[in-house]
């Protein structure tokens, strides 16, 4: 397993480490080449059980996390050193109290569902993205753990920006990571392009709002055909072609 080298930090914000968007690429790629190379030339799924599992060596849990807010619920977690974590107890409708373990990844069960492949596969390697990149923010910092709510989980799409909170820094990071994994730009521009050409589109990109058979195949058909061939959600598969431009709004 390769560990990214942070080579600076943010010492006011919780030694939040201060990366480019080239360097979580670079460093995305790196994963790829040592887990699956096969996958920087032909586009397939990764599937976030076998990542996180036998590559990281997490110990993967799947739970119904407790979360006091119902319109931020928490899908994920990542734990760095030993802590207890808030459980709920379906059987016996109470709030309950577990001893997790540190280098252990948890999945909230609602994540798991028939229907929500895309987002459970985006969700878990979300996690993998902070356990190799945020380690010296949690393991030494209280509460030893991240917990990743439904807001954090959108995907790539938003630009970082100064002026966020060293936790919006970390989700980014975490997220821009998971769209270079799961979609590298090695396969996913020739792809999309291709898909693209036999659409009868020749400048590369769909400009929303112009009429509704583009924004049919640009809010739909293409981000939908990215999401079953990357075994992701379709809202990180839209983000990611409005990031490298294919998606103009």
């Amino acid at each position: 397993m390769i560990r990214m080298k942070i080579s600076r930090v943010d010492h006011d914000n919780n030694d939040t480490p201060i990366l480019s968007k080239h360097e979580i690429e670079n460093f995305a790629h790196s994963i790829l080449t040592d887990y699956k190379p096969h996958l920087l030339k032909e586009p397939g799924a990764i599937k976030f059980q076998h990542f996180l599992e036998n590559y990281l060596g997490v110990s993967l849990l799947f739970r119904d996390i407790y979360y006091d807010d119902p319109e931020s619920p928490i899908f994920g977690m990542t734990i760095f050193r030993d802590c207890t974590v808030q459980m709920f107890d379906r059987e016996n409708e109470r709030v309950k109290h577990e001893i997790i373990r540190k280098n252990s990844i948890i999945i909230d069960n609602y994540v798991m569902e028939p229907g929500r492949e895309g987002f459970a596969n985006f969700t878990g390697i979300h996690e993998g993205g902070h356990y190799l990149i945020h380690p010296g923010v949690y393991s030494t910092f209280k509460p030893g753990q991240i917990c990743c709510r439904r807001e954090n989980l959108e995907g790539s799409g938003k630009a970082a920006i100064q002026g966020m909170y060293y936790n919006q820094w970390i989700e980014f990071q975490a997220n821009y990571f998971t769209a270079c994994f799961t979609m590298p730009n090695t396969t996913f521009r020739p792809l999309v392009n291709d898909y693209l050409r036999k659409h009868d589109i020749w400048k590369g990109s769909i400009t929303l709002g112009l009429n509704e058979d583009s924004d049919i195949l640009g809010r739909h058909l293409l981000p939908e055909y990215v999401s079953e061939v990357y075994g992701v959600s379709k809202r990180a598969a839209f983000s990611k072609l409005k990031t490298n431009g294919f998606i103009v709004v």
